[in-house]
């Protein structure tokens, strides 16, 4: 599916508008950095921003090769490739061979990755459950539940559009 020019995409509803909003300032306040150096103190992790970001990207998904990290995270494999150098000689991940292709690896947490990965996972929710202290278990469970549907929204929407662009890249190309 081809990327649409802005022109020919009705206006946002009032209503996306105002999500489009809220998620911004969910966005900055969530990669403000004296938040993450707060939540790496209370955790005892003492790891930068991208290195969490891929060691809970390993935790939620089996073993990955670099690139397959890289690209769920959007970023170029480089910056994997330093970030994991980095991890794996703190200890946090550890290569292992792919059984799909000896020739290459995939990237897994050790013991000590999995610690400091449910330890950060702890600190951010401890804080999470203090903002939303006044809120109710169902508003809660209601909100969870349209997190995940607008995150599933989101992939289906990012690939659909990936593959759009591709299937554009070729057409130019022949």
């Amino acid at each position: 599916m081809p990327t649409e020019p802005l022109s020919d995409v009705p206006p946002a509803s009032a209503e996306v508008i105002e999500i489009e909003r809220a998620l911004t300032r969910i966005t900055y306040l969530a990669a403000r950095a004296r938040r993450h150096e707060r939540l790496m103190a209370l955790a005892g992790v003492p790891l930068d921003r991208a290195a969490v970001a891929l060691l809970r990207q390993i935790a939620d998904s089996e073993p990955l090769r670099p690139g397959e990290l890289a690209q769920r995270l959007g970023v170029e494999a480089s910056h994997v490739t330093r970030t994991v150098q980095q991890l794996q000689r703190s200890g946090y991940v550890t290569r292992v061979p792919d059984p799909d292709d000896r020739r290459a690896q995939r990237i897994e947490l050790t013991d000590v990755g999995r610690e400091a990965v449910a330890r950060v996972r702890e600190a951010g929710a401890r804080g999470m459950q203090l903002a939303l202290s006044g809120w109710q278990p169902e508003e809660l469970r209601q909100l969870a539940g349209l997190f995940h549907r607008m995150v599933d929204d989101f992939l289906a929407y990012a690939v659909d559009d990936e593959s759009g662009q591709e299937a554009d890249a070729r057409a130019a190309t022949a």
